[in-house]
């Protein structure tokens, strides 16, 4: 294992294993505010060992995150192959909001609660870049209501996301009620107009800026 172009000492390497397995585990279970000292702690190693293998909050991120990312490509891949392009739809929101139930670091990382790296951000794209043709499939087939568009995904995330971080040490399925009561809402059948447009691609971004 390296660090730039120097191998690590055998010691070092197992330390910094350490940490990441740690900290995987606690960003997992509390957030990715989780405590750096309280990941030291668990690890078995001192505050300053940490912070020699991983400086910021956001180098843990960047070890981390993308392989936890990656695992949302696939429930997009399954949502795709369903011949049944409702419940592609309704597959890749569950499968969605599944992976943010079970890692509370993701849940905090696909809802922008903290910055993230470039490398990050990527990894998350990645993960979205079939939801355009997983909607449109979905309102081709009359099911989708024909004004819901892939910028709703964003605000729908952020509302579950937050049902999530809030019900997670009380009622840890609560999630599952209030996503199938928002697909209730956007089937076509229960479709009423909407006033209100969607946030444009440029509003967003600004959002998220913000956030």
């Amino acid at each position: 294992m390296t660090t730039g172009a120097r191998p690590l000492r055998a010691d070092a390497a197992r330390n910094r294993d350490k940490l990441l397995v740690t900290a995987a585990r606690v960003f997992g279970e509390r957030g990715l505010d989780a405590p750096l000292e309280e990941i030291a702690r668990q690890a078995g190693v001192s505050i300053g060992t940490l912070y020699n293998h991983f400086p910021t909050r956001e180098a843990f991120f960047d070890a981390i995150l993308p392989e936890r990312l990656a695992a949302l490509e696939q429930v997009a891949t399954a949502a795709l192959a369903d011949a049944d392009p409702w419940n592609g739809f309704t597959g890749f929101l569950e499968g969605l909001f599944e992976l943010q139930s079970n890692d509370h670091g993701l849940n905090d990382a696909l809802a922008g609660r903290l910055p993230m790296s470039p490398e990050v951000l990527e990894a998350c794209h990645r993960g979205f870049q079939h939801a355009e043709r997983i909607i449109e499939r979905a309102k081709k087939s009359g099911e989708l209501r024909a004004d819901f568009e892939p910028q709703d995904l964003t605000p729908l995330m952020w509302a579950m996301s937050q049902v999530i971080r809030e019900s997670m040490g009380v009622a840890p399925q609560a999630w599952r009620r209030h996503l199938a009561l928002f697909l209730d809402g956007l089937r076509a059948g229960a479709a009423r107009p909407v006033p209100v447009p969607p946030l444009t691609d440029a509003q967003l971004a600004e959002v998220l800026r913000s956030r």
